[in-house]
């Protein structure tokens, strides 16, 4: 092997077999070397940085012990995997990191063979690995495979599933608990308290591997016996220790915890413990931002820091010349201002208090907000719970995630025609963070669900008007809207109440109608002034501000009127606003010609979302074409 360690060994490794060519003393420089390089390319090119300096030492131990990618590793959430991707033949390509037609900010199959399961969500490791370490068996195949779970996602409801179900199967699953006391916000629950509090006794360990040793050679215990191993092993630990941890109640062997940051150490315990039958799980403590000192001394905000000097640890913050303010901003300063007049509003979160703003509230009424961890689907039950009692909910989660929870809105909400609303950050298109972070699907989702009203506001006002007006309704109220700042500088008007069910029409027009739900009606009027000044084409635009229940109004003046219409969403096209016009038209007997635009049914990639509304033609020149094309 290569011993050597003077310079830059980073340079010279391509894939894990380059890797497994450099000397085991040479790799804490190797760690060293990957931080610096990440740290170089993240600082002009935006990523999520925390959670991957902090997992820098885990990746080189496992892909230095493991034979990937014929091994499978199968990462969680994916915010701790950008060292993977530099180690697996992607280097020369990270500072095409999130940007169009570059690398994915996740781990994608798509991308690469190392890449093994998708991991843009959280929790889903476990079950993923769980299910090839069972393959792997039935095909006969020595195969290693590894689910290395952290930024808490261990708190997820389907990591909970996934472990519940690790000993019920033969499989040699080896799961890798990344514990650094984080998700993007600091963890909650009870689970994270015992993380922090378990030990394992060093003298414990030893006494373990003495009689199992001992019982091996006298052929009293065998591989076979992996069941009776591991409940009799965790006996031994119970009477030396006085302490069972949760995950050997499940039977599953614990060896931990042990410095996350120590790669002999680390590669050492793997070598000891990855022959071993049966489901087994390593416990590292990790420190998120490790070995940049700005991003250890405040993780929430180097988690995704966004252009920052690596020198000095400044963040390069665009000026907002017209003093506009994020959406998501908007939502926590006027939940503050309801909360402010009525008691009988809370805030719920899964884990974003944040990255939605709810953490304002928190500051205000930290009674009154909830932050249930990454728990999508609970934080969803748990707002019905409080409904029923007479709350008034608003319940923050981003649209992607709220996926997850799509069975509770219907069982615990929409059944029981509870008053709870759900505010869907982060809808339509997103950008950078890709297929596994778009917000496109809401509107066709919650559009087949009885009980629901499903609105979007075109501009901050309207966002405040319709966060007021859900206070006082009745059953399941959504409000959807988008990542990023608004349109209107002034943005604190009085809120007022709206009907519900009820657009507003923006411009009048003879020609074409133009149908648009959401922020994405400003683009559609730009396009419509053009087309009005280049062809004389007179466009009406309605803004629809509900999808559901939908104005029937505006659609009968619309099909009365006009031959031609366009709709016009930040969401799919099928099942969203288009679906619902094109269904009222037929169904009314109106003879129209209808084009969408909108997401096509297809999982968009990452880019600038400039660049991706332009593929989706979604953008102005797009709207443009659609009112001045042929029909």
């Amino acid at each position: 092997m290569n011993n050597n360690k003077k310079g830059n060994i980073l340079s010279t490794i391509y894939s894990p077999k380059d890797l497994k060519n450099v000397g085991v003393d040479s790799l804490p420089q190797l760690c060293e070397e990957i931080r610096e390089f990440m740290l170089e390319v993240l600082a002009k090119n935006p990523g999520h940085l925390a959670s991957s300096l902090g997992s820098v030492e885990l990746t080189v131990a496992l892909h230095y012990v493991f034979n990937t990618p014929y091994d499978r590793i199968v990462w969680d959430v994916g915010h701790q995997a950008y060292a993977h991707k530099i180690l697996t033949e992607r280097r020369e390509k990270f500072e095409t990191l999130r940007h169009l037609g570059g690398l994915c900010g996740f781990p994608s199959p798509s991308e690469s063979e190392y890449d093994t399961f998708t991991a843009g969500h959280a929790s889903n490791s476990i079950s993923a690995a769980l299910g090839m370490s069972v393959a792997a068996n039935l095909n006969n195949e020595n195969r290693k495979v590894i689910a290395v779970i952290g930024d808490a996602a261990i708190g997820g409801g389907l990591a909970f599933e996934g472990l519940n179900n690790a000993s019920s199967s033969p499989n040699d699953l080896l799961i890798i608990l990344n514990d650094n006391d984080m998700a993007i916000d600091r963890n909650v629950g009870a689970l994270n308290k015992y993380l922090v509090k378990i030990t394992t006794s060093p003298r414990y360990n030893r006494i373990r591997y003495r009689i199992y040793s001992f019982l091996r050679r006298r052929n009293i215990i065998g591989d076979n016996h992996k069941g009776a191993i591991t409940r009799f092993t965790n006996s031994i630990k119970s009477l030396i220790s006085r302490h069972q941890n949760i995950f050997e109640g499940l039977n599953i062997r614990y060896f931990g915890p042990i410095d996350g940051h120590d790669t002999k150490s680390i590669i050492r315990i793997l070598n000891d413990i990855k022959d071993l039958k049966g489901p087994k799980l390593l416990h590292l403590k990790t420190i998120k931002g490790k070995g940049y000192k700005p991003a250890e001394n405040d993780v929430t905000i180097w988690h995704a820091p966004g252009k920052f000097n690596k020198e000095t640890g400044e963040r390069i913050i665009s000026a907002n010349k017209d003093n506009k303010v994020r959406f998501q901003d908007v939502f926590g300063e006027t939940l503050v201002e309801l909360a402010e007049q009525n008691d009988k509003i809370v805030g719920i979160t899964p884990a974003m208090p944040s990255g939605c703003s709810m953490n304002i509230m928190g500051e205000h009424f930290p009674h009154r907000c909830f932050d249930v961890g990454i728990a999508e689907e609970h934080a969803v039950t748990f707002s019905g719970g409080l409904a029923k009692e007479g709350l008034i909910p608003y319940c923050n989660i981003y649209s992607s995630f709220m996926q997850r929870a799509f069975d509770e809105i219907i069982h615990d909400i929409a059944i029981q025609n509870l008053h709870v609303v759900l505010c869907l950050d982060r809808a339509g298109i997103v950008g950078e963070d890709g297929m596994t972070h778009h917000g496109s699907l809401d509107l066709a989702y919650l559009r087949c669900i009885p009980n629901m009203t499903i609105s979007a506001p075109m501009n901050e006002h309207y966002l405040r008007h319709l966060m007021f007006t859900a206070q006082n309704a009745t059953g399941p109220f959504a409000i959807r809207y988008p990542r990023g700042n608004g349109n209107i500088s002034d943005w604190r008007c009085k809120p007022q109440i709206i009907e519900i069910g009820k657009g507003r029409k923006i411009i009048d027009g003879k020609d074409i109608a133009i149908l648009s739900i959401g922020t994405i009606g400003n683009i559609a009027l730009e396009a419509i002034n053009r087309a009005k000044e280049d062809n004389g084409i007179e466009a009406t635009l309605y803004d629809m501000i509900f999808v559901k229940p939908i104005d029937k109004d505006i659609l009968y003046e619309v099909g009365k009127n006009f031959s031609r219409i366009i709709t016009v969403e930040d969401g799919t096209i099928n099942g969203g606003l288009g679906s619902a016009v094109t269904e009222y038209m037929t169904e009314n007997g109106f003879n129209c010609k209808i084009k969408r635009i909108g997401i096509p049914d297809e999982f968009i990639t990452h880019g600038k979302p400039s660049e991706l509304y332009k593929i989706c033609n979604m953008d102005s020149d797009g709207i443009y074409n659609a009112i001045t094309g042929e029909w």
